[in-house]
């Protein structure tokens, strides 16, 4: 597996948690204070798509890591709990790295 894999699934795993965030607090501010309705829209929208990008990536890490269907299932679910993805992200980082590190030892060591 290459790092390139696991790097883009950490980028987007970042940036789809802070938008999650982003929406919640628009969404307090929607539905709280009557305020807001124009960008909680364009941030729901944007929230979406980056959802989608991050659920391809998050399945090909799971397809190069052979991860079961739970766990995969699991990490993809956690980009929809707010806070869930960063604490998700690091526990995927732990268990990817040494395979990753596996990879690039030399075949005589």
């Amino acid at each position: 597996m290459n790092r390139s894999v696991l790097t883009r699934y950490r980028v987007m795993a970042y940036v789809t948690a802070a938008m999650l965030l982003i929406l919640c607090a628009c969404m307090v501010a929607k539905y709280g204070f009557d305020t807001g309705a124009d960008l909680t829209f364009v941030v729901s929208q944007a929230h979406g798509v980056l959802f989608m990008i991050y659920l391809a990536f998050a399945f090909d890490l799971s397809s190069k890591a052979k991860w079961s269907f739970g766990k995969m299932l699991w990490i993809m679910i956690s980009g929809t709990i707010p806070l869930a993805a960063f604490f998700v992200e690091r526990t995927v980082r732990a268990e990817v790295e040494p395979l990753i590190a596996d990879r690039m030892a030399p075949a005589g060591a």
